[in-house]
């Protein structure tokens, strides 16, 4: 009977779905945005699970031993996979992967962003069981070279590449590319140093479909920019640091048949403003032009040039200079339609100048003046009452600047996401302006020792959308100002509290509720003890990131939490820590995804009892930083084991100080 009854309560529901065809289940899950109800979603019975198999795009893998069964499950629609954040990838897991979808892969996008341990056998196999490839991305790979490069280059169909810092990969690979996918629109391989003229010159001739390239850091010559300059259907050209560029390189561009739209020739040392006028010339539609610190001071012939631009030019960078207010009148009477300019660490900057800019450019939402010390109140009013779209703006190091100068930010730009106050002296009033902006995401207040408590309660009646907050040194924050943001600011990612003193358990209880948490930066806090790391490590299981060097009362009870607890730590930081051998090699032990560690001064573990540890980690450590004096301590073997599996050792020669 109770059975009976049991099945009677069940069968409307089941009723219910079984009239809710797979097209109507996906068109619901459409219209469920956050991740957790999504995953929430999927729980519920086979039919939603099947809806949400069939309806997901992209898919981004945190754990290796899951990979297979994700695969298998998705094969069928994904069209992007992400992973970049799979820990020990290698070639014989990636082909083990791919092959548990063979024959049904649509994927047309692949991220293997710092997947050092992949290698031309794996990328072989991805170019094989995805004959839609369009997309790959292998940047900070630094173990890939031409090897590699030839298996992709079996993928005929791509058009977009990421190599930045592919060290290994010289002119010989790219020629493989080139040849075997002609279809190549987007190419990015910054600081690929191998990479020559030679290269550059066969890349330009089989790839003529080229839209965006990036070679920033090459040493390469005028001779490339001669030949990029052929390429008809360029539109963005990045060439940062490239110091064996000139002047007469840039001409090349101007008689060039591209069309570009974004060029950037920042700290390119041998360009001057007369390369950057001929650039000017030849391309009157470009839209973004980066020109920080490349030469002193703008010269008036560059800035007359800019009125060609006035229709086109959105974003313009010229960090470093020497601006004067009569240059940024003339900017702002030139481009009106500016949408970003960067002023970061230029001299000479002043209220006038400001003044003058924004009047002409009232559409701009992004302005950076990091480091402009002569700017006071006056600029930011003139800001406030004329840039009423403002997204963006960084005033780090701006020690003129006070409370009432930020009440005509609050008042006048009520859509500010991010704003960088690093370094000056304002104080909780101001929060209280900021308050306004219900919009803010990303505030930084680092070194702004007069923030209190009082301050971050502001913020957290009304910026309920913020994510990244950085409290760097702010000494006056107590428990009380963490409550407040843990209660108001419940979407926050990262959090730095480095060396804010007054913290202490009780306020990594408050922060405990923040599920979404992934970046804690916590060196310094001397009154925070493992039962505090404990309250983060159940509380915060998405954390990745975790830095408690110098917390001198986290032992080995809160290593042990984490091992337990968070087990998606990636990156974790308990230098001069008291632990011992015991909690050491049980975080290692367990935390099979870490990839960068710091183990400078572990008074307590021992020599062979740390060696120990680093030989039994079983996962793919990418960087180790150990003090200088343990170099010859420890066995070469293991040194020569962590460097052959690609994990760069960082040696430190830093003094035991003891803090008080």
């Amino acid at each position: 009977m109770k059975g009976a009854r049991q099945q009677h309560r069940h069968q409307p529901f089941h009723s219910i779905l079984a009239a809710l065809s797979v097209d109507l289940l996906i068109q619901i899950l459409e219209r469920v945005d956050d991740p957790r109800d999504r995953k929430a979603w999927r729980l519920v019975c086979r039919d939603f699970l099947r809806a949400e198999a069939l309806h997901r795009r992209a898919l981004r893998v945190l754990r290796l031993e899951a990979l297979p069964g994700l695969l298998r499950r998705y094969a069928a629609c994904l069209d992007l996979l992400d992973l970049s954040a799979c820990p020990g990838l290698g070639d014989h897991a990636l082909a083990t992967a791919l092959f548990a979808g063979a024959g049904s892969w649509l994927l047309k996008s692949v991220s293997l962003s710092r997947a050092s341990g992949v290698g031309w056998r794996g990328l072989a196999a991805l170019a094989a069981a995805c004959p839609r490839l369009e997309s790959v991305d292998l940047s900070h790979c630094v173990g890939v070279g031409d090897r590699e490069a030839a298996a992709l280059a079996a993928a005929e169909g791509l058009r977009m590449l990421r190599l930045d810092k592919c060290l290994r990969v010289t002119d010989v690979g790219l020629a493989k590319l080139a040849v075997g996918c002609p279809a190549l629109e987007n190419l990015r391989i910054k600081w690929c140093l191998e990479i020559s003229d030679i290269g550059i010159e066969l890349l330009a001739k089989k790839c003529r479909d080229l839209r965006v390239l990036d070679i920033s850091y090459l040493k390469i010559t005028n001779s490339s920019v001669k030949s990029i300059s052929s390429l008809g259907k360029l539109e963005v050209l990045s060439m940062v640091g490239c110091s064996n560029i000139d002047d007469e390189g840039l001409q090349f561009l101007n008689n060039g048949s591209n069309s570009l739209r974004s060029i950037d020739v920042s700290r390119c040392d041998n360009v001057t403003a007369s390369g950057l006028t001929s650039v000017i010339e030849g391309h009157m539609c470009l839209q973004k032009l980066n020109v920080g610190d490349c030469f002193p001071e703008l010269a008036p012939l560059f800035l007359s040039k800019l009125n060609g631009l006035k229709d086109s030019l959105t974003v313009l960078i010229l960090d470093g200079f020497q601006v004067s207010a009569s240059s940024l009148k003339i900017i702002g009477v030139n481009c009106k339609n500016l949408s970003e300019i960067g002023l970061s660490k230029c001299k000479w900057v002043t209220d006038e100048g400001i003044s003058e800019l924004v009047a002409g450019c009232v559409n701009l939402m992004s302005i950076d003046l990091t480091c402009c010390r002569m700017l006071t109140d006056k600029a930011l009013m003139a800001i406030g009452e004329q840039n009423k779209k403002l997204v963006c703006l960084r005033l780090e190091s701006c020690s003129l600047m006070t409370d009432k100068g930020l009440e005509h930010i609050g008042t006048g730009c009520p859509n500010l996401e991010e704003i960088d106050l690093t370094d000056c002296p304002i104080t909780d009033t101001a929060m209280k302006y900021l308050s306004r902006c219900s919009e803010l995401m990303i505030l930084k207040l680092g070194l702004c020792d007069k923030i209190s408590s009082e301050g971050l309660v502001h913020i957290a009646s009304n910026c309920q959308n913020l994510c990244e907050l950085d409290l760097y040194r702010c000494i006056e924050v107590t428990d009380d100002g963490l409550a407040a943001i843990a209660t108001g600011c419940s979407k926050l990612q990262k959090l730095n509290l480095c060396y804010c003193t007054q913290i202490t358990d009780q306020g990594m209880k408050h922060l405990s509720c923040l599920e979404d948490l992934r970046d804690l930066e916590l060196r310094g806090l001397h009154h925070v003890t493992s039962l505090g790391v404990t309250s983060i490590a159940i509380g915060c299981r998405r954390l990745t990131e975790l830095d408690l060097k110098r917390c001198n009362l986290v032992d080995n009870v809160g290593l042990c939490a984490l091992a337990q607890y968070t087990g998606n730590l990636r990156q974790i930081n308990i230098s001069y820590c008291p632990v011992s051998s015991m909690g050491l090699c049980k975080l290692l032990g367990t935390l099979k995804c870490l990839q960068d560690v710091k183990l400078v001064h572990l008074t307590h573990v021992p020599v062979e009892r740390l060696e120990l540890a680093l030989r039994a980690y079983g996962g793919q450590l990418k960087k180790l930083k150990l003090f200088i004096g343990l170099r010859d301590l420890l066995s070469p073997w293991l040194i020569q084991m962590l460097q052959a599996r690609r994990c760069r050792i960082r040696w430190v020669d830093k003094p035991l100080v003891f803090s008080p």
